[in-house]
């Protein structure tokens, strides 16, 4: 069992640690999504990995007449649509289809960057562990923190932040593009993570805005 006081990890490290081909993926998911290290990686597949085979247990006992199967694949797939990760209509073939990054879409660092409040990735995680960001009314400094279907409309600047005024230059960068993007989180039809055009554009805004850094001075909260 262990010892309790020493919690055991809840994610699997590669088997391969150099194996070239995984280290240039897991180094472009990190570039794509404004990650400090490779262990949000490691988590979010280790979790995509416990839904696969949740998802490819209940397929190989699917069948009607068992009431607890039935029941079990509609708690997986309700689960799973609360957190965003399929739409309401899907099936458990549709799970075994999700990748690394519609897990690693689901952080709060990354909803921040979709609903057009920062300018990069890493801007967004900057935001976020400066306490600039919260959910209703409570501010959350935890980049990796898994927003659900709910929280999505209730991810906002924080009543304390500079960023609520509209004169502010990380604002002037981003005026008008949330409205223009594809992202839409109020119809369960479109999907919330396919947001290419909307970050083509916020990348170009980038590079004529001024760095976050020059904003805020405050020291950087914890990553976990």
């Amino acid at each position: 069992m262990g010892e309790p006081k020493f919690a055991r990890p809840k994610f699997d490290t590669p088997s391969h640690p150099w194996k070239a081909e995984r280290i240039e993926e897991e180094h472009a998911i990190q570039k794509n999504h404004g990650l400090k290290n490779m262990r949000e990686i490691w988590k979010a597949k280790s979790q995509l990995r416990r839904h696969r085979r949740q998802a490819m247990r209940l397929i190989g006992m699917s069948d009607d007449s068992i009431v607890h199967s039935k029941r079990e694949m509609e708690d997986l797939t309700r689960s799973l649509h609360n957190k965003g990760l399929i739409t309401a209509d899907a099936s458990l073939d549709d799970i075994l289809s999700l990748g690394t990054e519609d897990i690693l879409n689901r952080r709060l660092q990354a909803q921040v960057y979709y609903k057009g409040l920062a300018t990069t990735m890493k801007q967004a995680r900057q935001l976020v562990t400066h306490g600039h960001i919260c959910i209703g009314d409570q501010k959350v400094t935890i980049p990796s923190y898994p927003v659900n279907r709910d929280e999505e409309e209730q991810i906002k600047y924080h009543v304390s932040s500079d960023l609520n005024d509209e004169d502010h230059y990380i604002r002037k960068a981003i005026d008008g593009r949330a409205s223009s993007a594809e992202y839409a989180v109020e119809t369960e039809e479109v999907d919330p993570e396919a947001t290419p055009a909307f970050a083509a554009e916020v990348k170009e805004a980038a590079a004529a805005a001024p760095s976050a850094e020059a904003e805020t001075t405050e020291p950087a909260g914890g990553d976990e």
